[in-house]
């Protein structure tokens, strides 16, 4: 039988399913390989209970070189630079390039800095994670060193600021650190997509807890000092870590893929490029022109069922399949302790039990990918 190549692109949600699924049910003919930077991906649900020391690191991330091997797959520890569309090869940032017949990309995205002079040098993004650990790990040792209180300021005030704002501080309390946080936005409330419920609940929590707000404040400019805010005023900072919006990688556009105005990949229902039949994308670095969704690790996880499925339908040359996405995810956010509030729609609910409720559905979620599956579900 003549062998297909089907190369993944990124260690991403949807990825690590689609490996599983590949593994349960190898494809006949079909050879798979991961291309990835990090031979360990993060699931990002779990990440501010890692920051907050509730988790250790085998607990929230997937070893992709292991889930690889079980599955007969092969991982490349590298990361893409370009596609080349006319021959099918992806070229690599170790100068290897590899061919494929179908090849699938989710690689996440960054947080949004490229517009902001001084952002790169003064700060730190949330993503790539293992550079964010490397130096949150820094600024704990700091932070108990310090005799005076470190002024850091978080930048983004989604659900991925408002989280790792309340961890760091639970975590450096924790060690006896000292440390002050502001977190910033531009806009006039936080958590702006939740409902208000949520918003008040967590505008409480961060006045309990000392954590200062600071809306309608786009930041300008990144300095040493801090952070140049609209109208001049200077929010002084010694640490800054950059949580905004989601910034697409740049090679998919240069190497002419179809991409929405922010540079992210272009798919149709079938989670397929339509410039490109042979290519699929998910996650982040997805855009789903017909049904747009927010950036989340909720419907990347989603994604993967179905991406799997038209994956394996493409190496056959089969119809695909249609993925419809849920019109709303439930979110279930951390406070930094071991509480959380659920936000649905309009609804909302808090407690520890709701933590203990996330608890339950993310250490689930991971045990599928770091031990050996026992069915295809």
């Amino acid at each position: 039988m003549t062998s297909k190549r089907l190369l993944l692109i990124g260690g991403g949600h949807s990825h690590v399913e689609v490996i599983r699924r590949f593994g349960i049910n190898p494809e006949p003919g079909a050879a798979v390989a991961l291309i990835s930077p990090d031979r360990h991906t993060s699931y990002s649900g779990m990440l501010p209970g890692l920051i907050a020391g509730h988790y250790h690191f085998g607990d929230c991330h997937i070893d992709l070189d292991a889930l690889c091997r079980r599955a007969g797959a092969a991982w490349i520890g590298t990361s893409v630079t370009g596609i080349d569309t006319e021959r099918r090869s992806a070229s690599c940032a170790d100068g290897s390039k590899h061919a494929f017949d179908v090849v699938s990309v989710d690689t996440g995205s960054t947080p949004v800095i490229a517009g902001i002079p001084g952002a790169a040098r003064h700060g730190i993004p949330i993503k790539p994670v293992p550079r964010f650990l490397e130096y949150w790990a820094t600024l704990r040792a700091a932070a108990r060193s310090a005799t005076i209180d470190l002024r850091i300021a978080v930048v983004g005030a989604g659900a991925g600021g408002v989280e790792l704002a309340l961890a760091m501080q639970h975590r450096i309390r924790a060690d006896s650190g000292r440390a002050r946080f502001t977190l910033i936005t531009d806009g006039s409330a936080i958590l702006a997509s939740h409902p208000t419920r949520v918003r008040r609940r967590f505008t409480a929590v961060l006045r309990q807890r000392g954590i200062s707000l600071r809306l309608n404040a786009p930041v300008q400019s990144a300095t040493a000092d801090g952070l140049v805010l609209r109208d001049g005023e200077v929010q002084p900072a010694d640490h800054v870590i950059w949580v905004t919006g989601a910034a697409a990688p740049r090679w998919p556009r240069a190497s002419g893929l179809q991409t929405d105005t922010a540079g992210f990949i272009a798919v149709n229902a079938h989670l397929q490029s339509p410039s490109h039949a042979w290519l699929f994308a998910a996650g982040d670095v997805a855009a789903m022109m017909a049904t747009p969704r927010p950036k989340s690790g909720v419907y990347a996880v989603r994604q993967g069922p179905p991406l799997a499925e038209n994956l394996r339908r493409a190496l056959r040359g089969a119809a695909l399949v249609a993925y419809r996405p849920q019109r709303s995810a439930l979110a279930l956010i951390s406070t930094g302790d071991r509480y959380a509030v659920a936000s649905y729609g309009p609804f909302a609910f808090s407690g520890a039990w709701v933590w203990r409720w996330k608890d339950r559905i993310d250490t689930a979620f991971m045990r599928q990918y770091n031990a050996p599956a026992q069915d295809g579900r």
